[in-house]
């Protein structure tokens, strides 16, 4: 019985069937309920078969967006079964990220497809607009160029995505800021457009909305992301940030930030990790402004410092209540806010700010969330200057280091491309050093000092003094001829003068034999390396002292593999120091490269640069974090080589390599503020060339001087007998001349009687021919005036014929022309009567007007036959006026031909003549 009904049971119905069931279901039904219910079938199955709901039924789905739009339910379940297909189960066996990549181009390859999901942010329905900004930000995740294309081409499409951002509802308004972030990441375009729809009032209006930095929450990092990718390397964006008010903007939020810093509650400890968060994310958004070498960098300086960004982020960085990574990031910013602007350096100068130093009773209490507050600290006003000095040299914690290494940065973003600038911050160490008072805060007090009175622990303090003195006499060489002059000892007194170089160098030995750290080591290295680089002077004041070229080499040959980045600058300086000495040096050229190659040996030097260059800390030096990690905290950072100095280093490393290879007797020329120091090597190989060629050409000169003498030996030898067989041929000339003279007179009368008889002869023969001439043209002159009466005659008579037919013409003419008007005159009379009489008696005379109008057009063709009468007539009037003007041309030449002749032209025709012409 069960095996019965078994048998006659509906067969079960997979997944599979079950999908294209309801796929065709939806296609083919034509009732929204029906729709519906397919639908609502499909999203069942969607998130574990989404391979076989998609395949089936994606094209099916689209098109119902299109039909059923209207109905929100309908619109509803199918954006919700969309976005299943998006986000599968991942228990799911049909799950793969193939899929996304599959719908997003079925979305994409049909522009119409994102433009009907655009349309649905048109609506207010709240799931309609929600799901339809995360169904285009599932397609942006997996084909994001695509998609950007297909937003910015729909119409509206940028404009109704940003007006999202009014909306109140916060899911909404978050998920369409998270779309337009991923839209702008990369896509100048978009961004301008974008800007453009009010985008930057917008995100200010939802800072606000949101409680600002302070109490913001993610929403405002989505909000500063959005900021970013709109100005991040678009020049008009940011252009239009400044002029659209944006700068002032950022100005309110900050002082928002500091007030709420500052006033007696103070920031809550639940919201100061975001709001340092949101604070950093604002910071960076400013940097972006600041690129360096960038044509609008200094238009956008100066807008922030007309503003007072620059100085609220100075108090920020000055702040001690501030977390460390703020302040940092604050005084960074400050950094990129001076750098390159002259004029921003001089006002940054002028600035004080208060400095806060924890007494010793009062030591800093380190917070959970990494705020770090201070009881009771003391407050003082200090110059800018001063207080980052204070900052950068006097703090000694490792926590700090951030902090330290920033005002760092911002002191050489004061002295970068300011030399009066750093002249005067030199002077100013300088007269400190030299003074009895002593200044925790002087780099020269630091650096000269005696390594006894260093810090334990805190190698930084000598490491980023002497990255200043570094950038102070980097590639300034009036900065370096300032430092020359400083010195310890009084010669008049009988005390060792110590130059600066010297005592730099001594302690750098010095701290080599008490194995201090490396980075103090390699501070004094950068500075030594900068300042010799390119400068005689500095290269002979280090080999004053003897003892130093030893010293560097032990340091150099010294074995130990934690020592590599200090032999190999060690390495480096010896380079330098070989490639700029001269053989006036106190060591000569010639002596140090001996030393050089029997105590250090070219294969140890090239090893030791080689390994140098290879280390990480250099190689890979752009790439690396220059700061402390959460992971360092306690412990010293892994930060040995300002980024100058790497550049410094890397860009020379060719040519001090190759330095020892040089040939010691070629010094090496270099033009320091148009002054020559040293031999030129190019000089030198100059002249010897020049010498050379000029030898060459005097032993050429010299043989062919040779060569003219003989040539002129033998043409003196021919001119004496060219001259003595001359006389010899004048002598016979003079014989002939004379005889010649004797017999001249006789020819002369000869010649005379004969041509007096010749022109005789010619003058009768003229007379002759003249006499036969004047005849024959006494004859031409009758003949010509015979046959010119002959043609007068003739010629009168033809003007005559036609003067009458002319005359006839014209009064045919004008009799026609006056028929014709007469004709016209009483057709019109008639018709006026008639006319008048018709409008009298209008219904009883229709047959008599159709008379007349016939009578009318009678006349009327009767006018134009005689018109075409009239015209023929003056046609051939015409005609006879061209034949009669070519009768008086062909009057005119023969009168002309008569006068060739020399016949006499009548007065009479001579006036008609001028009046034809």
């Amino acid at each position: 019985m069960f095996r019965i009904l078994e048998s006659q049971a509906p067969m079960k119905q997979n997944a599979t069937d079950t999908i294209n069931t309801l796929s065709g279901r939806l296609q083919s039904a034509t009732l929204v309920e029906d729709r519906r219910a397919a639908i609502l079938g499909l999203r069942s199955f969607a998130k574990l078969y989404p391979a076989s709901v998609a395949s089936g039924a994606l094209r099916n789905l689209i098109n119902s967006l299109n039909h059923d739009g209207e109905d929100v339910d309908t619109t509803k379940s199918v954006l919700e079964t969309l976005l299943m297909l998006f986000n599968p189960d991942e228990s799911s066996p049909e799950a793969s990220d193939d899929i996304a990549l599959w719908l997003a181009d079925e979305f994409t390859q049909r522009q119409e497809n994102i433009t009907v999901l655009l349309d649905l942010l048109d609506r207010h329905d709240f799931f309609s607009r929600l799901y339809s900004l995360q169904l285009i930000s599932a397609i942006s995740t997996a084909r994001p160029e695509r998609t950007q294309e297909c937003v910015y081409t729909a119409p509206l499409g940028i404009s109704r995505l940003v007006t999202i951002l009014d909306d109140k509802r916060e899911a909404v308004r978050t998920e369409g800021l998270l779309l337009l972030v991923a839209l702008t990441n990369s896509s100048p375009d978009l961004q301008k457009l974008v800007a453009f729809e009010n985008a930057f009032d917008r995100v200010f209006t939802t800072i606000d909305a949101e409680g600002s930095l302070t109490h913001g929450g993610v929403v405002i990092q989505d909000c500063l992301s959005l900021l970013a990718n709109l100005l991040r390397f678009n020049a008009s964006n940011q252009s239009f940030f400044r002029e659209t008010s944006g700068v002032a903007k950022l100005a309110a939020i900050l002082g928002l930030v500091i007030r709420e810093e500052e006033s007696p509650d103070g920031v809550p400890d639940w919201a100061t990790s975001q709001r340092d968060k949101n604070l950093w994310g604002l910071l960076s958004v400013i940097r972006l402004f600041l690129l360096g070498g960038s044509a609008g960098t200094q238009v956008n300086q100066a807008a922030f410092w007309q503003n007072g960004v620059v100085i609220q982020i100075l108090d920020i960085g000055f702040h001690a209540s501030m977390a460390t990574s703020i302040r940092a990031e604050a005084l960074a910013t400050c950094a990129d806010l001076i750098r390159g602007n002259n004029n921003l350096q001089e006002l940054f100068a002028q600035r004080d700010v208060a400095l806060t130093i924890p007494g010793p009773s009062n030591p800093t209490t380190p917070i959970a969330n990494g705020h770090n507050k201070v009881a009771a600290p003391a407050t003082t006003r200090v110059n800018v200057i001063q207080g980052l000095l204070d900052l950068a040299l006097s703090v000694s914690s490792n926590n700090a280091f951030d902090i330290r290494i920033s005002a760092c940065e911002c002191i050489k973003a004061y002295l970068y491309g300011h030399a009066p600038i750093k002249v005067h911050f030199l002077k100013r160490a300088r007269d400190g050093y030299i003074s009895s008072d002593y200044e925790d805060d002087n780099i020269l007090t630091i650096l000269l000092g005696s390594l006894d009175n260093s810090r334990a622990g805190d190698p930084y303090r000598h490491w980023i003094a002497a990255v200043l003195l570094f950038h102070l006499l980097y590639e300034d060489y009036d900065a370096k001829n300032l430092a020359m002059q400083i010195a310890d000892g009084d010669a008049e007194k009988g005390e060792e003068v110590v130059t600066c170089i010297q005592a730099l160098s001594g302690n750098l030995i010095a701290g080599a034999q008490r194995q201090i750290d490396d980075r103090i080591s390699i501070a004094y290295l950068m500075v030594l390396c900068g300042w010799l680089y390119e400068d005689p002077d500095a290269v002979n004041d280090f080999l004053g002292e003897g003892s130093n070229v030893q010293s560097l080499i032990l340091m150099v040959l010294r074995p130990s593999q934690t020592k590599v980045l200090v032999a190999g600058l060690c390495a480096f300086l010896l380079g330098i120091i070989y490639e700029f000495s001269s053989k006036d040096s106190p060591i000569p050229r010639t002596t140090l490269h001996e030393i050089l190659t029997a105590r250090l040996g070219r294969e140890q030097f090239i090893d030791k640069m080689t390994k140098l260059r290879e280390n990480p800390l250099v190689r890979d030096f752009e790439v690396m974090p220059q700061g402390s990690t959460a992971e360092q905290i306690g412990i010293l950072p892994e930060v040995y080589f300002d980024k100058i100095f790497i550049d410094f280093l890397k860009d020379n490393f060719s040519r001090v390599l190759r330095a020892i290879d040089r040939d010691p007797g070629i010094e090496v020329g270099v033009v320091a503020n148009g002054i020559q120091k040293g031999i030129s090597r190019e000089l030198v190989d100059s002249l010897k060339f020049q010498l050379e060629d000029r030898t060459q050409a005097l032993q050429k000169a010299e043989a062919e001087l040779l060569t003219l003498e003989r040539k002129l030996g033998q043409e003196q030898a021919d001119h004496r007998k060219a001259k003595e067989s001359a006389s010899i041929e004048l002598g016979r000339i003079k014989s002939i001349n004379q005889s010649l003279q004797k017999h001249h007179e006789d020819d002369v009368q000869r010649i005379q009687a004969e041509s007096q008889r010749t022109m005789q002869a010619v003058q009768g023969a003229h007379e002759k021919a003249g006499n036969a001439l004047r005849a024959e043209a006494q004859k031409l002159k009758q003949e010509s005036e015979a046959a010119a009466a002959k043609t007068r005659a003739r010629h009168d008579a033809e003007v005559k014929d036609l003067e009458s037919t002319v005359r006839s013409l014209q009064a045919s003419v004008e009799k026609s022309s006056k028929d014709h008007t007469q004709d016209l005159q009483t057709a019109h009379e008639e018709y006026s009567s008639n006319t008048k009489a018709l409008e009298a008696r209008l219904k009883h005379a229709e047959e008599r007007a159709t008379e007349a109008e016939e009578r009318v057009a009678k006349a009327e063709e009767s006018a134009k036959e005689k018109e075409v009468a009239r015209s023929l007539v003056q046609t051939e009037l015409d005609d006879l006026l061209m034949v009669l003007g070519d009768m008086e041309e062909t009057r005119g030449r023969d009168k002309k031909r008569l006068k060739a002749l020399g016949e006499q032209v009548s007065d009479g025709e001579e006036e008609e003549e001028d009046d034809d012409a």
